[in-house]
């Protein structure tokens, strides 16, 4: 079989044009607002019809036996789920684009899973709580959030991608997706998050990345923090 045999024989790899919003006749699909810009590619971003596979340390192994998702810090109720347990939490479906800070950009991109906003109004967040730092089972990893980001609609905690669950190269059995940030934001192989009154740099950060990320932030993005 030839390298273009392989290549077209992935089945994530894309053979049409990206769906418009209002060609989706999924009624109960959350619509990410960047899919509905005109031109959907952020400033210095290249279309990618593949899936790529990029991380700080290769894929870790998850015992999906002992895999726990936490919450803590500033809230009223620490909770903690396993895996069945975590999976049997109301979900939703998100329609969102997907924008990595290598720039490529993967556009019409379905995800499941459990909405921020759930994960937040179970465990109760405090007033105070202003950031919220995800935790991964990626050798310690960690990356930030500002909460305002964490809770938009269009934020949740994915365990499929396009109907099919997310393998662990993706950040399976959960990841978390941020469609309106970077994908770095967008924590592979979560294992909880803790909700903080003051930003706290993650893996990324602390090596001279943005502390938001926005991709279309003024010029080139929010890709590094003197951008």
């Amino acid at each position: 079989m030839s390298f273009l045999d392989n290549l077209f024989h992935d089945p994530k790899y894309q053979t049409t044009d990206p769906r418009k919003p209002d060609e989706l006749d999924d009624l109960e699909i959350i619509i990410s607002p960047d899919t509905r810009r005109e031109n959907r590619m952020p400033p210095g971003q290249s279309r990618t019809k593949k899936w790529p596979v990029l991380d700080a340390h290769g894929t870790p192994d998850v015992d999906l036996e002992k895999w726990t998702f936490e919450i803590e810090g500033l809230v009223e109720n620490p909770l903690k789920w396993s895996l069945d347990e975590f999976m049997q939490l109301p979900a939703v479906r998100v329609y969102a684009d997907f924008h990595c800070v290598t720039r490529w950009s993967r556009l019409d991109n379905v995800w499941s899973g459990v909405s921020t906003r759930e994960i937040a109004r179970l465990a109760g967040v405090k007033p105070e709580a202003k950031f919220v730092l995800a935790l991964a089972y990626d050798y310690g990893w960690s990356t930030n959030v500002p909460i305002e980001f964490f809770l938009k609609e269009d934020s949740l905690f994915a365990w499929a991608h396009d109907g099919q669950p997310i393998p662990p190269e993706h950040g399976g059995p959960v990841r978390l997706i941020i469609p309106q940030l970077y994908a770095w934001k967008s924590a592979k192989w979560v294992k909880g998050v803790r909700f903080l009154e003051q930003d706290q740099a993650g893996y990324w950060e602390e090596g001279g990345y943005h502390m938001r990320g926005v991709p279309w932030g003024p010029g080139d993005g929010e890709r590094f923090r003197w951008s």
